[in-house]
């Protein structure tokens, strides 16, 4: 009798454990636009709890969480940009939606008011909360009185002391304006100002109400950074790169610069210019923030190069010219963080482990780094406070969640709020390479089914992230969007399937040759060669069902997704392709409206060549096609295009759109519906076809 009780019991247990639903895998809140009050006593972050964004704040010494904000229910509204006033009392935020090309803001869950984004102002005494006005990117003056921001590419100007409520443009100007920067003491304002295919650094003297561009250039003058004392202002200097289409690789360039204004007469001069060849080229997008420039306490210039083909920081004396490199190891800076100590910056890095993520304190006297980071976890978003270091951790178990660490413990940071319904026992991925036959190597992991059996053969199921600029991780992604993918991946194998997650040649975290990999994308799509590298490992393996492998991926894992199915008929039982790229051209016409495929007739019909409706005619297997209508990255007319090719094929499609949607999907309903709509259609060609 005993043994049967326990029998059921056992078996009861099991049952509930695989009956969780995807929904609990996503329970998780998410935290992002972590940020810390300038004397290190206050922490700020948003938690999006299943669609419901709020700021919390915690404070020393003790650090418990408080909510600051009220807004309820899954409404689609984005909230982040958290600043701090210079005194730590009061803290702006962005609430709201940014525009698409008809200038409509987001509104998935079509909310019957004004989304568009919007500054607010909380007083964190009394908690009283005021909006400043519409717009972005808020920026407290020196003094903690007036606010400063962006709409529509123009500077807006907020006096925090006077009852007026009137809005206008701080001064007129041509161009687009951003990378707003003060002056240490507040008299003047930099910024860069976006001419096309030319930027200006400009300033703005707030006394006399004059704009100036003091040194203009026909090339690309931005990201502005102030010297401690305020004499000096340093920026890049990169040359406009003519007709460069995205989605191609690129390694070399005509160099880029640092240039050095003396304020005191107002003339600049070069201290700093990269080398031809490797490292000619600025990334734009590495490190992936608003800055490039750190001036140490001594009055040396901090930046980011890839010399050595991976992007890490050196430092240049700008009296001599003389420069060295700071961080250390094959791997690369993606953000760097200033504290309210001058000597040093936080790096978030994957040198110590480069699959993964982690914080590294880089002392710029000494001129060494020092891993803060426990290998077995993620940790990104660092911030020092008055009593230890913050940031960003996940692990293989866990997705992201803000942790304090003090010199005897680490706390989690409003650990009450983590969902007892997120599922316990998730599988440690195996780290894999795999060579496709151009020789290529990619990486990925390998999440095998919980409860697995030898000698039994599964299904599989490849992720394919977007990007393709993107990295994923040994553990929870740092990206809601991916640690939502992660979550599935776990979730996929504790249904029966094996999960392989694949980082392909074109994405980060290995380094420059990696990343501008030849013929890749637009070029020749040679990356869907590490797509069927991947599908044949898997059929190789005595576990896998060969006839149940799967493909699935938004935006560029979308894109190779319809690649893989297109390519290579009956390889692959089905796939779910989730806005993904159809035909290069109209995409690459999104991103740059110069490029006209009738101008660039060997571009474009190269471009066409590397896209899935080339080899469409091919196409044989079932799909499902998931978009928003108004993704701003991908347009919907991608799918509604391949749907009517496919239809005429005979192809079997299926599809699911969610209206007003953008490309990073707003609603957490819509991440739900759109991952059990997956699971559902794989399951059904499973047992439709075996």
């Amino acid at each position: 009798m005993k043994r049967s009780l326990s029998l059921f019991l056992l078996s009861f247990f099991i049952q509930f454990t695989f009956a969780q639903s995807i929904a609990d895998f996503l329970s998780v809140p998410f935290p992002s636009a972590m940020t810390v009050s300038s004397d290190g006593q206050k922490l700020a972050w948003v938690f999006n709890a299943q669609g419901e964004r709020n700021i919390y704040l915690a404070t020393s010494p003790n650090y418990q969480a408080e909510k600051l904000t009220d807004y309820q229910g899954d409404n689609g509204v984005d909230l982040g940009e958290l600043v701090f006033s210079p005194d730590g009392k009061q803290l702006a935020f962005v609430r709201g939606n940014s525009k698409n090309r008809q200038g409509e803001p987001a509104n998935p869950a079509l909310l019957q008011e004004n989304t568009e984004q919007r500054i607010f102002l909380m007083d964190l005494e009394n908690k009283a909360m005021k909006a400043i006005g519409a717009g972005n990117s808020p920026l407290f003056h020196p003094n903690g009185k007036s606010l400063v921001y962006l709409r529509s590419g123009k500077v807006y100007h907020k006096d925090l002391l006077s009852n007026n409520d009137s809005e206008s443009p701080l001064f007129v100007n041509r161009g687009s304006i951003s990378q707003l920067s003060w002056s240490p003491d507040g008299k003047w304002l930099a910024f860069k100002s976006a001419r096309t295919d030319h930027a200006f650094i400009g300033l703005y003297h707030v006394e006399d109400k004059i704009i100036s561009y003091p040194e203009t250039s026909l090339d690309h003058d931005e990201y502005p950074s102030w010297s401690p004392d305020g004499k000096f202002l340093a920026y890049l200097r990169v040359p406009n790169i003519n007709n460069r289409i995205l989605f191609t690789p690129i390694k070399e360039s005509n160099p880029w610069s640092i240039r050095v204004l003396d304020l005191a007469i107002m003339e600049a001069k070069e201290v700093f210019k990269s080398k031809e060849g490797i490292g000619s080229v600025m990334v734009r997008d590495l490190p992936a923030q608003n800055e490039r420039l750190w001036w140490t306490n001594s009055g040396e210039l901090v930046f980011p190069w890839e010399n050595n083909g991976w992007m890490q920081l050196y430092m240049v004396n700008i009296s001599t010219g003389d420069w060295q490199r700071l961080s250390t190891g094959s791997g690369f800076v993606e953000r760097v963080q200033t504290t309210f100590d001058p000597d040093e910056l936080l790096l978030t890095s994957n040198n110590f482990k480069i699959n993964g993520r982690q914080v590294v304190r880089l002392d710029l006297k000494k001129k060494t780094v020092e891993l803060l980071s426990n290998l077995d976890e993620n940790h990104w978003s660092p911030f020092k406070t008055k009593d230890g270091l913050a940031y960003i951790s996940s692990n293989y178990q866990r997705p992201a969640w803000p942790m304090l660490k003090t010199s005897d413990k680490e706390i989690s940071l409003a650990g009450e709020l983590f969902p007892n319904q997120f599922p316990k026992g998730l599988v440690k991925p195996e780290i894999l390479e795999i060579k496709a036959k151009d020789g290529f190597v990619s990486h990925a992991f390998l999440y095998k089914p919980q409860n697995y059996e030898a000698g039994k053969k599964y299904p599989a199921v490849i992720f394919l992230h977007g990007g393709s600029r993107r990295q994923m991780l040994d553990g929870f992604n740092y990206s809601s969007y991916y640690s939502n993918a992660d979550a599935m991946q776990q979730f996929f194998a504790s249904q029966g399937f094996i999960a392989l997650t694949l980082n392909y040649r074109s994405g980060i975290g290995y380094g420059i040759h990696f990343r501008e990999a030849e013929n890749y994308g637009a070029s020749g799509a040679s990356e869907v060669g590490d797509v069927m590298a991947a599908a044949d490992y898997l059929a190789s393996r005595p576990d896998v069902a060969e006839t149940q492998i799967i493909p699935w991926g938004g935006s560029y894992g979308g894109y190779l997704t319809a690649h893989a199915l297109a390519q290579a008929p009956g390889k692959f039982l089905t796939g779910v392709d989730i806005h993904g790229v159809h035909n290069w051209n109209p995409v690459i016409t999104n991103f740059n409206p110069w490029y006209q495929p009738e101008k660039f007739p060997e571009a474009a019909e190269l471009a066409f060549r590397s896209s899935p409706l080339y080899h469409v005619s091919n196409w044989k297997e079932p799909v499902l096609l998931i978009t928003g209508d108004d993704d701003r990255n991908v347009p919907v007319s991608e799918s509604v295009e391949l749907i009517e090719i496919l239809r005429k094929q005979g192809v079997e499609v299926e599809q699911l759109v969610f209206p007003d949607e953008v490309h990073s999907f707003l609603l957490h309903q819509n991440w739900v519906k759109a991952y059990e709509a997956s699971f559902d259609f794989i399951q059904r060609q499973l047992k439709q076809k075996h």
